[in-house]
């Protein structure tokens, strides 16, 4: 499971040091892919062939299927650390999450994202007062 929230810097060559966590629990080789919120997603391998067998049980006959699924995979990327545990982030991605320099990388169960710092904020701030709500109805009995 991944959690907690971390602070880096992009560099010049759009690469991320991982937090090493993290990199404990990804392992040699991880997806990158778009996420849905105007950030990236990170899985494992396991993970990732966990989501790409849930998704293979969707109709291609359907519209939202095949939509869905050529935006998602049509981002992925297989991708592995370097000897000092940075990763580099394929220009689609960079350009997709809007990162600059300052990133917010933060752990969301099976997958971590990868957030532009004022994006993540921003975010934050929109949905801070309706939390409880949102909790509410997501745990009704």
């Amino acid at each position: 499971m991944f959690m907690g929230e971390y602070h880096h810097n992009l560099d010049e060559k759009g690469r991320v040091v991982i937090p090493t966590k993290f990199r404990e629990e990804l392992q040699e080789k991880f997806v990158l892919v778009k996420g849905l919120e105007k950030c990236i997603y990170i899985y494992t391998m396991k993970d990732w062939q966990n989501l790409v067998d849930k998704l293979n049980t969707l109709s291609f006959t359907k519209k939202d299927a095949r939509t869905f699924t050529r935006s998602f995979f049509s981002g992925a990327t297989v991708c592995e650390f370097d000897r000092q545990g940075r990763t580099q982030i394929p220009s689609p991605l960079l350009f997709h999450a809007g990162l600059t320099k300052e990133i917010v990388i933060i752990g969301a169960n099976d997958r971590m994202e990868i957030w532009d710092k004022s994006t993540w904020e921003n975010y934050l701030n929109t949905f801070e007062e309706q939390l409880s709500d949102i909790a509410e109805n997501l745990f009704l009995e």
